[in-house]
């Protein structure tokens, strides 16, 4: 049974509703209580103290019946026994929400147009909160820095529980470093956010809630990185663990008597062999070994666990054992279950959109169907704000080919200015985001710092088809056979093939460049393909032009070194420059060597991530990787433009949000664990 949780003082009692002797604070109305010391949240003795009253707990009526559908969890304690010692209060944006209903999601494929519903149910030890400039703990109860940047010590909170119930403890972020990040078997690289001044990190627990992260290097951003991605520093040692042949003496035995060669293939049909946390579970993966699999996902510490999965999509159901309350003393979160479709085709996703068949969706909503959109707000049932983004439909070259020949042109920087300044961005603008985005150089930042010149966001931008055809003759691309179509100075036809995928790019505006490019006389063949797909291709070195939307605000940078080092991107982005990526990963053993000025911004960025943020040093540094980066045109930005945020009007606590990008993780500092849906 639903039952509505009034923000009124004079509470109504429904059936298995607990008085609560809290006043139920909300953003819209205070109630007196003062803010707390962490922005729209607090820490339970906090808010006993400000509020003079001492918060008392109540769950979801439906929740025993939710955990029966979690394979593999027992029966539910009680309520007490689930939370923490010390949940974390948040206060709801507009009002104390209603339980039950079923959010509608919307999203390409299995990883692909994800990430905004991923971050519906998203932890991390901490968040950006909604003015996307301050962090505040969240799994954690507090972090603590040491002057220099080289300690960060990390406090859990006691009695925090995995949703099947298992203690969550400092040992949990051991086994994510120790044993998934840093061991091979598991991730081949370690990524460059775990490591500091290119050197593991000493992690220690100090005791089951402590620990401590110490650094050979400063790495300040070594905490953004967990506000603003999809980062989890913490996996369950107590069910992975069992299967880790460096924890277990049995743990290849027991994953071969579950159908696995061994306790890593067991290890990463849960895990996938990556951080993504959109790696499908063994309901989509394991096949015949589904029956005899312990738990069909990874227990998890986000608000809602998978309990079906398949080739048309997901199901989750709340997590009975999550750690937030509101101020009324209700367990997060109010909605009950979470349904995610699978639409590869963007027109379909659009009619779906139209009919109200969707409760949220910002991720691969393009602004060209913004009109449509907004036509049909009030017969579909759906509000939709356009918002500023973060990142920039952006287009680059092959440079690591193997082609030789189209390498040596792709290299070239003239070919690379000539296609840049090939392009009519102001007609792009006009046509596909209506005069709404502002034409702009990739420049890695986004927004530009004050300490980088803003010449470089302009850096050869303007449309001058003469200066570009001039700079292709003078390359020796010209129309050797007289079919009106540039060649290759060996002769061969200069033809490229573009794959691209809707999830990132407007078809639009990827037919308006290729026409561009075209008029230059360089052949340019357009394909629409999934994301799957096109990301496939790009890992195998196998494109002429890649294409993504890129752009990092400075604070992710002081914690994610990938826009700037080769190959720029990881397999989900844009990666002009695989084979350099191939050298740098091999020191020199494998791949094509890059220019100098690539290696240089390699080590600049190392150099930058250790800096004082703020500081003099910092900005010096940041100037040149833009000037280096930029001129160098590796990658070459379009327009800069909002996009749609579509939210169903039975949606309520839904903020505006700053930007829709996936920069700030998506709704993760919106809190949607403080959604709920009316009737």
């Amino acid at each position: 049974m639903k039952h509505l949780l009034l923000t009124s003082t004079a509470a109504i009692l429904l059936p298995g509703i607990v008085a609560a002797a809290c006043p139920a604070v909300t953003i819209a109305d205070s109630k007196g209580v003062a803010a707390g010391d962490q922005l729209q949240q607090y820490e339970l003795g906090e808010f006993n103290s400000k509020a003079g009253c001492e918060l008392t707990f109540a769950e979801n009526p439906a929740i025993a019946d939710l955990n029966s559908q979690i394979f593999g969890n027992p029966a539910l304690p009680a309520l007490a026994d689930r939370l923490p010692q010390e949940p974390l209060v948040i206060a709801p944006y507009d009002s104390i929400g209603q339980y039950g209903g079923q959010l509608e999601a919307l999203s390409n494929a299995t990883e692909s147009g994800t990430s905004d519903f991923l971050s519906i149910r998203h932890t991390s030890l901490v968040r950006y909160a909604d003015d996307l400039q301050t962090i505040v703990p969240h799994v954690a109860k507090s972090f603590t820095w040491n002057e220099d940047f080289t300690q960060l010590t990390v406090e859990l909170r006691k009695g925090h529980k995995w949703s099947d119930g298992a203690p969550f403890t400092s040992a949990d972020i051991l086994f994510w470093y120790n044993n998934l990040m840093m061991d091979t078997n598991v991730i081949a690289e370690a990524k460059a956010y775990v490591l500091a001044g290119g050197e593991p990190m000493d992690v220690v627990a100090l005791d089951e809630t402590t620990v401590q992260f110490t650094m050979k290097a400063p790495k300040p951003g070594f905490i953004e990185t967990f506000a603003a991605q999809y980062v989890q520093p913490y996996q369950p040692v107590h069910f992975l663990g069992q299967f880790h042949p460096a924890i277990s003496a049995d743990a290849d035995a027991k994953a071969q008597a579950l159908g696995y060669e061994n306790g890593y293939d067991l290890i990463k049909a849960y895990y996938g062999n990556s951080d993504w946390t959109d790696t499908p579970s063994p309901m989509l993966t394991a096949g015949d070994k589904l029956a005899g699999l312990p738990k069909h996902t990874v227990p998890t510490l986000e608000s809602h666990i998978i309990v079906k999965e398949d080739a048309e999509g997901r199901h989750l159901v709340a997590n009975p054992y999550f750690f937030i309350v509101d101020t009324a003393g209700n367990q997060l979160p109010y909605i009950n279950e979470l349904n995610e479709t699978y639409i590869s085709d963007e027109e379909v996703r659009t009619l779906k959109l139209l009919n109200g068949e969707v409760t949220y969706k910002a991720q691969a909503v393009n602004l060209s169907s913004a009109p449509v959109l907004l036509e049909g707000q009030e017969k579909g049932g759906y509000s939709i704000s356009v918002r500023p983004t973060i990142s920039m439909p952006s287009v680059a070259f092959n440079m690591t080919h193997e082609d030789e020949a189209l390498r040596a042109v792709f290299n070239d920087i003239r070919f690379r200015t000539a296609m840049s300044i090939g392009i009519n961005r102001d007609e792009i603008n006009e046509t596909v985001y209506f005069g709404l985005g502002t034409p702009q150089q990739y420049v890695g930042f986004s927004p530009l710092p004050d300490y980088v010149d803003s010449k470089w966001a302009s850096h050869e931008i303007a449309f001058d088809p003469a200066r570009a055809n001039a700079l292709l003759d003078e390359l020796g691309l010209v129309d050797a056979d007289g079919d009106g179509d540039r060649d290759l100075p060996n002769g061969d036809a200069l033809v490229l093939d573009w794959q691209f995928a809707t999830q990132s790019l407007s078809a639009q505006l990827v037919e308006l460049v290729a026409q561009n490019w075209n008029d230059l006389g360089v052949t340019t063949n357009i394909k629409e393909v999934t994301s799957d797909e096109y990301r496939s291709a790009q890992s195998a070195n196998k494109l002429d032009v890649v294409s993504w939307v890129v752009g990092q605000p400075a604070g992710a940078i002081l914690g994610d070194n990938q826009l700037w080092v080769p190959p720029y991107s990881d397999y989900f982005g844009i990666r002009p420059a695989m084979g350099w990526g191939e050298w740098m990963s091999s020191n020199g053993d494998a791949g094509i060597e890059p220019p100098a000025w690539a290696k240089s911004v390699a080590e600049d960025i190392a150099a930058y991530q250790s800096s004082i943020p703020g500081s003099a040093e910092q900005g010096e540094i940041g100037a040149r990787m833009v000037e280096a980066m930029t001129g160098s045109l590796t990658i070459i930005g379009t327009v800069a433009a909002p996009s749609p945020i579509y939210v169903s009007t039975k949606l309520n606590n839904v903020p505006e949000f700053k930007t829709s990008s996936y920069e700030f993780y998506r709704t993760y500092p919106y809190r949607a664990t403080q959604w709920w849906l009316s009737e």
